[in-house]
């Protein structure tokens, strides 16, 4: 099988220091030669062989995850090389590139400060800093300080008002006991099944009155949070069965024999005590809510406090270094640390300006647009199932190569290739790179990528397998 050859051509724009050294003889003077520095284009190649294989249709994808902003095809349209297929939201990039920018902008300027030397209003400014600091870790303690006693008297004044609710929690329940004890006295003193029932619930809503009672006491006697908690609890439980039994003395009035016997005055009252015991129950209910809620916000309120002593602590340090730093001739160790900083600062800027360059979704070859598998404000994801724009290039033959790994991260979408075939041994043939799959090809245990490229025009005579 005949095979053609592939030339990558990348290219890289960087500042290039030239010093020329001639080397002489042991005998003679070194001399030296300099040139001027100066901007210039470093083209890099990567060759690499592969196979002529008929167009196939191009999937066009996302390289990060996504909202669809706009697209600007339809189905059957034909577009040029580079036309916009679509644009993704950027919204985010943009802020992340500012943040970047101003990243850039602070890591120069700090080592341009490192390089120049500190002035005497630079070190003022720099102690002012650690004043500032100082200042201000100072009022974030004394904030944690008011916090802290705030969030006390919050939490003292849930516990008074819970103690309040149990008061009149005891009151209503005492209320329905005599209530059912009036009922019981009235209608209920004969040794029926009904009168034994009712007698019977009367004795739980007074068992259940006492053990309100005791634990009211208890948490009177001895306020503190474990006792009013645990009344709360208890009073809730009481409350729960106290509200059982009248329910259950109100359903024995309306019994067939007691229906007409028992006075509607009456029976009002035992509505009204089972609507004021749901009234107490919701009270202790919300009482338990509100204290829990206090100790949340509280304590949420106090650790966003000593966060913020903490990161006053932290500004306090980084000022006391900087200012111990500036004022420190500058070591080699800091220069290279700075510079370095700036080449991470710049890193950053490209691979966000790359990302945002590449939100623009643009057409690898000429051909006709045959799917659009999604719509704007979808989301799209970098992957080989999620295709946004399918489309099927007008050149019939395409060149499928498998480059190396470490190869492949110095391509992109776009990149020109010289291709050689074998059967054309006179003619540099032109093509582009359209496409660049994600997923790797496992090779005798080596990774590669496919790559797909483009005839920018096809030879007469040209055949699939070349």
């Amino acid at each position: 099988m005949m095979q053609k050859k592939v030339i990558l051509v990348i290219v890289i724009v960087f500042l290039l220091a030239v010093g020329i050294y001639f080397g002489v003889s042991k005998k003679e003077v070194p001399a030296f030669s300099l040139a001027q520095v100066t901007r210039g284009n470093v083209y890099q190649e990567v060759s690499e062989t592969g196979q002529v294989k008929k167009g196939e249709e191009i999937n066009i994808g996302s390289k990060t995850a996504a909202r669809i902003e706009k697209i600007y095809v339809k189905v059957g349209e034909e577009v040029k090389i580079g036309d916009i297929l679509a644009k993704l939201d950027t919204a985010q990039l943009q802020i992340q590139l500012r943040e970047s920018s101003a990243a850039l902008d602070l890591a120069k300027a700090k080592l341009n400060k490192l390089l120049a030397g500190a002035s005497k209003e630079e070190i003022q400014v720099a102690q002012t800093a650690v004043d500032n600091a100082k200042t201000s870790l100072e009022s974030a303690r004394q904030n944690l300080k008011d916090i802290n006693a705030s969030a006390e008297d919050n939490l003292n004044a849930a516990y008074e008002d819970a103690l309040n609710v149990l008061d009149d929690a005891y009151l209503k329940a005492d209320n329905a006991f005599k209530t059912a004890d009036v009922v019981q006295r009235a209608y209920f003193n004969m040794n029926d099944q009904e009168g034994i029932r009712v007698r019977d619930n009367e004795a739980k809503i007074e068992e259940a009155l006492l053990k309100i009672k005791s634990y009211l006491d208890a948490a009177k006697s001895d306020s503190s949070q474990k006792n009013i908690d645990l009344g709360l609890s208890e009073t809730k439980n009481s409350l729960d069965e106290i509200l059982d039994s009248l329910r259950f003395i109100r359903e024995i009035c309306e019994n067939q024999t007691y229906r007409s016997i028992v006075s509607s005055t009456d029976k009002t009252s035992l509505d009204n005590q089972k609507s004021y015991i749901s009234t107490a129950l919701t009270s202790v209910t919300n009482s338990q809510q509100t204290i829990s809620l206090t100790k949340l916000t509280n304590e949420y309120d106090i650790n966003t406090a000593k966060s913020e002593v903490s990161k006053a602590e932290g500004v306090l340090k980084t000022a006391q270094d900087e200012l111990s730093q500036i004022t420190a001739p500058p070591r080699k160790e800091d220069v290279d640390l700075y510079q370095a900083q700036v080449k991470q600062a710049e890193a950053q800027v490209q691979l966000l300006e790359k990302q945002i360059e590449e939100a623009t979704l643009r057409s690898p070859v000429l051909g006709q647009i045959t799917q659009i598998k999604k719509r704007v404000g979808e989301m799209t994801m970098p992957s080989l199932q999620d295709v946004l724009i399918t489309l099927l290039p007008l050149a019939p033959f395409e060149i499928e190569v498998n480059i190396y790994e470490e190869d492949v991260v110095k391509m992109a979408i776009g990149n020109p290739v010289d291709i050689s075939l074998v059967a054309f041994p006179e003619q540099i043939l032109k093509g582009r790179v359209v496409e660049i799959s994600p997923a790797e090809n496992l090779i005798e245990g080596v990774v590669y990528y496919k790559v797909t490229i483009d005839f920018e025009e096809v030879p007469e005579g040209i055949k699939p397998g070349m």
